[in-house]
């Protein structure tokens, strides 16, 4: 996801020379070629992401396009107030390009995870929270973002990602992605867990046993909310998944909508537990610790129907 993003930034740079790109010290192998064809427009701050944010308001005010690219605890946890009062609050252009969603850096510890920042990021007003699954969706979502007016935060995962998505279909904030198409049940994911809800479709529409709608609902805020209400009111069990803390993400914006309608679907959320992980290791080892697996899923939802 990270390629998608900068080569799609090197070519809309190209023909926009408003567009500049910060970074507090990090990024490296993946920001130079930007830095070497515009280094005019090319920022490092140094470990100072309150600075980063505070400059690129700044160049925002003057009528750049700002992104800031980091971990995604330091690009978003570690400057919030100044993300709160001058990005959200003055809704300035800058984009926040947080990268290691949920466990991604497995190893390095709670201080690199990032399961509270879907939570924290759609709680500030005129903020858009994009948590894209697939490169496509993040090379859309970077031209969408050239234009939109006020801040954006995008939750990449790492790198390798596969594409997942009908490149063929239409992009746009607020809006579902449908990468499979059911009449049984309604798997709605999220990011990074793309693989696990892959596995888990794949697993469940073996033999025909079952035919799901699978989502990825990359916007988390605008949130869409004409499909999800479509969803409920059909009463079909749905089901979200995401590498995300089981508070405040995706599965809390469901059950939000479904807690205000008058059906009542089977529903479940599968997500990380409220607890940091002491665990160290890789990505693949802290979702087993956390049970955040395809079996488990697969397990739980066939029990549940």
């Amino acid at each position: 996801m990270r390629n998608a993003f900068i080569n799609t930034l090197i070519e809309e740079a190209r023909k926009n020379d408003n567009i500049y790109l910060i970074t507090p010290d990090l990024g490296f192998s993946v920001l130079e070629d930007f830095e070497n064809e515009f280094p005019e427009r090319f920022l490092n701050v140094g470990i100072a992401e309150g600075n980063a944010v505070d400059i690129a308001a700044g160049l925002a005010l003057s009528g750049k396009v700002v992104y800031i690219y980091s971990i995604i605890p330091f690009v978003t946890m570690r400057p919030f107030e100044q993300i709160r009062v001058n990005l959200a609050y003055m809704k300035t252009n800058v984009r926040l390009v947080g990268v290691g969603a949920g466990v991604t850096y497995g190893p390095l510890g709670a201080t690199h995870h990032a399961i509270e920042d879907l939570a924290i990021m759609r709680a500030l007003p005129n903020m858009i929270v994009f948590s894209p699954s697939d490169p496509w969706e993040v090379e859309c979502a970077t031209k969408e973002s050239i234009n939109h007016n006020g801040p954006i935060y995008f939750r990449l995962a790492k790198k390798d990602e596969p594409v997942i998505s009908d490149t063929n279909s239409e992009f746009s904030f607020g809006k579902a992605n449908f990468i499979k198409y059911g009449d049984d049940i309604n798997i709605i994911f999220t990011g990074n867990a793309s693989d696990i809800a892959m596995e888990v479709y794949s697993a469940l529409t073996k033999n025909g046993l079952r035919k799901a709608n699978l989502i990825s609902m990359h916007s988390i805020k605008p949130f869409d909310s004409d499909t999800i209400n479509k969803i409920i009111q059909d009463e079909k069990p749905i089901f979200t998944i995401e590498e995300h803390s089981i508070i405040g993400g995706l599965g809390s914006i469901v059950s939000e909508y479904i807690a205000e309608s008058n059906k009542n679907p089977v529903f479940k959320r599968f997500s990380l537990p409220d607890e940091y992980s002491h665990y160290v290791g890789s990505q693949k080892h802290i979702r087993e610790k956390f049970c955040f697996t395809s079996e488990k899923i697969i397990r739980d939802i066939e029990s549940l129907i």
